[in-house]
């Protein structure tokens, strides 16, 4: 598999990479731990030259830097523009003390856009996410305004990140309902170390059809393979802002280590080779401040995994779900039948299916 075996973003007629390349880190903002704009672009550049097609980043990133990166590239390289989907999101206020500078409101929203699009030299975007729920505005009110912007061109596709499943099932029923632009998939925090996704959220992208993009896939780099039990890395800038692993976390990428020592690769790769795996289209956003990082992470396509290392990883990182998904059928919330059989199997036993046996 290579970058360039491109898969259908959720029930859509969006073709993109089986990784995004998340430009989180572009830019240099005081106080965050981002990349330079002259490695932001060998970071870019050698994702679409390795046929990446899918680029994520948001009006928040490095305080609108990453955005006026990505928008400055495009404008030097003609032509290359038409050929990337590129997203960007809504939601984070760029201007303080403006209670209408940032949200999910009309006002709010078109402007946010206006401004992207200024930073990114582009007249449409791709993909629109909405970055966080706004419980101070109706959906009904973010849902057309998403769906005026789809039918003026100015969006193509529209998405949710971090937003409950109750909030998000909403606003799926409602745009079908209303005929409406529907959800295409959902930006979540998801990984070996993150599986509560795995309740809700997820069963609702299998089930609507929404692909499923996780955000952080090695935890902040701890599935990176950097990090060893009783080793102190000095080298990786998020570990100063959120600490190192705890036991139970490394218990997680001890069980990684070993099954990448197995197959001879890194423990990023198999971590992200466990993502494409899981049920529905899952596409990782991958993110890099250097670009060694991205062509590790790259190598997470050539790897396959057993049904028995699958099964290791799994029970090793068996997440402890929220009521009322452990009546379902445990982490994977699958349907229970009192016990019966179906097919001749017992409905108890029945394996978590893998990406390859879902089809939309």
């Amino acid at each position: 598999m290579s970058l360039d075996h491109y898969v259908s973003l959720g029930r859509s007629g969006l073709r993109v990479s089986p990784f995004a390349l998340g430009a989180m880190t572009f830019g240099e903002d005081p106080g965050a731990a981002g990349t330079s704009v002259e490695e932001s672009e060998k970071i870019l550049a050698t994702y679409l030259d390795l046929g990446g097609n899918f680029v994520d980043t948001a009006n928040f990133y490095t305080n609108g830097h990453s955005e006026k990166i990505l928008g400055d590239w495009f404008a030097a390289h003609p032509g290359r523009r038409e050929h990337v989907v590129l997203a960007s999101k809504f939601f984070g206020n760029l201007f303080p003390g403006d209670p209408n500078g940032g949200g999910a409101g009309r006002s709010a929203i078109i402007a946010q856009l206006d401004e992207s699009l200024r930073r990114l030299q582009t007249d449409y975007l791709d993909l629109y996410w909405l970055h966080n729920w706004d419980r101070h505005t109706p959906i009904e009110e973010t849902l057309r305004t998403l769906d005026d912007l789809v039918r003026a061109g100015k969006i193509r596709y529209i998405g949710f990140s971090n937003t409950p499943a109750w909030f998000t099932a909403q606003a799926q029923t409602m745009a079908l309902l209303k005929n409406w632009t529907p959800l295409s998939a959902l930006q979540v925090e998801y990984s070996l170390l993150a599986r509560t996704v795995e309740g809700e959220l997820a069963p609702l992208a299998l089930d609507q059809g929404m692909a499923l993009v996780p955000w952080s896939p090695l935890k902040n780099g701890f599935l990176s393979g950097k990090y060893r039990r009783d080793t102190q890395v000095t080298d990786s800038a998020r570990t100063a802002f959120v600490g190192g692993p705890s036991d139970d976390e490394f218990t997680v990428i001890d069980a990684v280590a070993a099954v990448a020592e197995e197959l001879g690769t890194t423990s990023a790769a198999v971590s992200l080779a466990w993502l494409r795996a899981r049920r529905g289209t899952v596409v990782p956003i991958i993110g890099a401040r250097r670009l060694e990082h991205l062509q590790t992470n790259v190598a997470g396509l050539e790897v396959g995994l057993s049904a028995e290392q699958l099964q290791r990883l799994e029970e090793v990182s068996a997440p402890t779900l929220n009521y009322p998904a452990p009546m379902h059928g445990a982490q994977n919330a699958m349907l229970q039948f009192a016990g019966a059989t179906v097919d001749g199997e017992p409905s108890a036993v029945y394996p978590p299916l893998l990406q390859s046996d879902v089809r939309y």
